[in-house]
């Protein structure tokens, strides 16, 4: 028997029926480019998400080029009965409805999960909301960044002014969110496949937030309870750090040293690491004047050290740096920027650039590879309506008059 070809769309013939507005529409993303059948339902006068934040590539914000790409739009008019009744036709053939949008809005247009679930019993319902549908915080309107600084994803920095402000940082609970969402969904397919009973589910982008900085907070948590019981690492005589990289301050072994070009992280905490380098730079005296534990062991404050290592890392480059610990078996890692990273050689390797050509900005693709399958380019992100008549014709079979009434009525566009 021979082995299956592999595909680079394993979710073909999953179909998800979108409703969705702004950046929680990335929900389907990582979906659709897996090949998933993702139609996203839009309102005659469109997501605004097209004209939202910025880079806006050739009047289309990128935003809407990347969360909707690999999608199809079809226009209706949920406030018509004839534009009720294509919804509703489209979930009988569906699997999965995603509300990505301030939880309730549909069922106020009396297509919640009961209704959804009387017209396909597999149908899988997932809302993602920024604070969810319970609590106290379900119906405060909120952006991305909230559920960051509701997490504790960052603190304020203060300005030159005095003022305090929002700091740099990589957005957690828009990307998270989505992300959860997207793997509970995949679960409910496979149980509604399984068992014909499909599921009701929610994210919330501030839980996410919070469950992806689990390490912090749980830490936290964890010293909350007696010294006794909770202590901190063998190699720094049981003391109790700062949670997560805050408690890797004033590391030595582990560190951020300058190169000769740039920066590069070192990272010898275990013994066998630290060993190998410094025989490696001929320093044996280093590893007998300083051998450490065995694991964890970052030589906090031990300034003299960090002397010798800073002197050290600055005689060489970062490439020849990351060579060298390729070539010796130690962990060191070239520092780069959001920018500068695209040129690395790793990330050449491994993360093609979907063109401008096929997605009307360069984008990063879905970061996860099928063995001998190319990679799926997903197409364009739709602009509004674009795929009405398609839609209607081969999802739903409607023919040239049927669907000229409904634009008639003005049920689609």
């Amino acid at each position: 028997m021979s082995p299956a070809v592999p595909t680079a769309e394993p979710l073909a013939g999953v179909r998800i029926v979108e409703v969705s507005m702004l950046g929680p529409a990335a929900i389907t993303t990582a979906l659709a480019d897996l090949g998933a059948d993702v139609i996203k339902i839009e309102p005659p006068s469109g997501d605004y998400v097209r004209r939202m934040t910025w880079p806006i590539v050739e009047g289309v914000s990128l935003m809407h080029l990347h969360v909707n790409r690999g999608k199809r739009s079809i226009a209706i008019d949920l406030k018509s009965p004839e534009g009720i009744a294509v919804f509703e036709a489209l979930v009988e053939t569906s699997d999965v409805v995603v509300e990505a949008m301030r939880p309730g809005g549909l069922a106020r247009r009396g297509l919640g999960y009961e209704r959804l679930r009387e017209i396909n019993p597999r149908i899988v319902f997932c809302t993602i909301s920024g604070y969810g549908a319970t609590g106290p915080y379900r119906n405060l309107a909120s952006h991305g960044i909230a559920y960051d600084a509701w997490a504790g994803i960052f603190e304020p920095e203060i300005d030159d002014a005095g003022y305090p402000s929002i700091p740099n940082h990589v957005s957690i609970g828009i990307n998270a969110g989505p992300l959860f969402g997207a793997l509970g969904i995949l679960a409910g397919v496979i149980q509604a496949r399984a068992t014909g009973e499909g599921a009701e589910m929610e994210v919330a982008q501030s839980d996410a937030a919070a469950a992806f900085d689990w390490y912090r907070e749980e830490t936290y948590r964890a010293y909350e309870r007696p010294q006794s019981e909770v202590t901190g690492n063998a190699s720094d005589n049981f003391e109790r750090r700062e949670p997560a990289i805050a408690g890797m301050r004033g590391g030595v072994r582990y560190q951020i040293y300058r190169s000769t070009d740039g920066h590069v992280l070192f990272m010898a905490s275990e013994q066998h690491f630290w060993k190998k380098f410094c025989d490696a730079v001929e320093r044996p005296e280093l590893f007998e004047r300083w051998p450490g534990s065995e694991y964890g062991d970052h030589a906090r404050g031990n300034r003299e050290m960090q002397a010798e290592l800073t002197e050290i890392f600055g005689a060489r480059s970062t490439e020849e740096w990351v060579n060298f610990g390729i070539e010796v078996d130690v962990p060191i890692a070239p520092c780069h920027t959001p920018k500068s990273v695209a040129d690395d050689p790793q990330f050449r390797d491994r993360l093609e650039w979907f063109s401008t050509e096929a997605l009307g900005a360069e984008q990063l693709p879905f970061p996860v590879k099928i063995a001998g399958a190319d990679p799926l380019v997903p197409t364009k992100a739709p602009t509004v309506g674009e795929h009405t008549d398609a839609v209607l014709a081969d999802v739903l079979g409607y023919d040239d008059d049927q669907i000229a009434g409904l634009r008639a009525s003005g049920a689609v566009t």
